[in-house]
């Protein structure tokens, strides 16, 4: 027996359950393959994202917003950037400075840290109970399904991340680039409660990230640190106490005085993953002829992109896709069938055209930190101190990456 849907979404993380609600809710029939059991909250679980107002908003509206310490206000991030190359330490200290407040303009949090977990569980909660979604597993190698039936889409939506095996059956060309550098994942309590501060360090080709967690009054941080791989496989193996001794000392060199955040000493593993600049060179298209077989395809997510994380940003692309898929298909005219191309393609402009800023610029940054000769370092420094001065500037350039305008 062969059961039909309006929507399959072959992909069952974060983006593609975000998608499978905002659907249901515009009555469209929904198949959401992939892992169907909720996800079971580990200590050890160092996924945080840093989500923006916007995604706040969406996931507000679909009922799925973790609360208590799962979620921590940014109301403050200070950003630094290189170093001088003076030949006397005590002035090799970050030139470059910039502070980014909510209350600039006129916001509650400049971004929310949200515990992965957490929020899977409450996507899985919000699911359990949206009419108009059908879980399912892939089953044998024939296509069926943990229900036993085989299944048909008018169109599928492919939300299987950057590796998606979907993806590359249809034989899209996935074109990625990889960054010379490893990005590194822990969990760190600190000396001292967070006080919703984030902080960032470009130094020597690496990016330094703490991002408060534990809820607003808490004293524990995410780090995300990209290394060169070399050093970082290092970071990854030397053991929590050499790992903390090197942590600490570097941070006394980067952030003296008041900016400190404080000792920190590891409170998880460290985890490591290669990164990569990647972009999937067509979105959409029609007949796929895979399981389940649908009309059409389309990428969204980590599937169609995937940006540097030193802006926090990768997520909220994905969302975005999702909404705006979602609006897409909804608005569409009633004589267009869910599977006409004319429809995918405007979703591929408009996605195309909203990530093409923030792309460019978390890859420009990466590469412009990565240079060294020092008077390009001393020009890169003034620029930074300069924009955090430039006021309707950095106010407007926050809202964008808040996703307000």
């Amino acid at each position: 027996m062969t059961q039909s849907f309006d929507i399959c979404v072959r992909g069952a993380g974060i983006v593609g359950q975000t998608l499978a609600l905002l659907l249901a809710r515009e009555k469209f029939r929904v198949a959401l393959v992939g892992n169907t059991r909720p996800a079971v909250p580990s200590p050890q679980d160092v996924r945080a994202y840093a989500l923006n107002e916007a995604s706040h908003q969406l996931l507000l509206g679909l009922r799925a917003w973790p609360e208590g310490s799962a979620v921590t206000p940014m109301a403050r991030m200070q950003v630094h950037g290189g170093q001088s190359q003076s030949a006397n330490p005590a002035t090799q200290n970050p030139v470059g400075h910039l502070t980014f407040s909510a209350s600039e303009i006129n916001q509650n949090a400049l971004a929310w840290m949200v515990e992965v977990p957490a929020l899977e569980q409450q996507l899985s909660e919000a699911i359990r109970y949206q009419p108009g979604i059908t879980r399912l597993e892939q089953g044998d190698a024939s296509g069926a399904y943990s229900n036993g039936e085989l299944i048909h889409a008018t169109l599928t939506v492919i939300t299987e991340g950057r590796q998606s095996a979907t993806r590359a059956e249809l034989g899209v060309p996935f074109n990625s680039r990889p960054y010379p550098q490893t990005a590194l994942a822990a969990r760190l309590r600190a000396s001292q409660p967070h006080q919703q501060t984030a902080h960032q360090w470009f130094f020597e080709n690496q990016i330094l990230a703490l991002l408060p967690t534990g809820g607003p009054e808490g004293d524990t941080y995410a780090l995300v640190w990209s290394a060169p791989h070399a050093p970082a496989a290092v970071l990854q193996t030397v053991g929590a106490e050499a790992f903390n001794d090197h942590l600490n000392q570097l941070l006394e060199k980067l952030a003296p005085g008041s900016e400190n955040p404080g000792s920190l000493t590891l409170a998880s593993e460290v985890v490591g993953w290669p990164l990569f600049f990647s972009q999937a060179e067509r979105w959409c298209g029609a007949a796929l002829e895979t399981q389940p077989p649908s009309n059409a395809w389309v990428l969204a997510g980590d599937a169609a992109h995937t940006v540097h994380p030193l802006a926090g940003q990768g997520l909220n692309l994905g969302l975005a896709d999702a909404e705006a898929l979602t609006r897409r298909l909804r608005d569409r005219p009633y004589w267009r069938s869910l599977a006409d191309l004319k429809g995918l393609r405007a979703y591929e402009r408009e996605r195309k055209a909203g990530i093409w800023p923030m792309s460019w610029t978390t890859d420009g940054l990466q590469l412009l930190f990565e240079l060294s000769p020092a008077p390009l370092q001393t020009a890169r420094n003034w620029g930074m101190s300069a924009f955090d001065r430039s006021g309707p500037l950095k106010q407007w350039a926050t809202k964008i990456a808040m996703g307000l305008t």
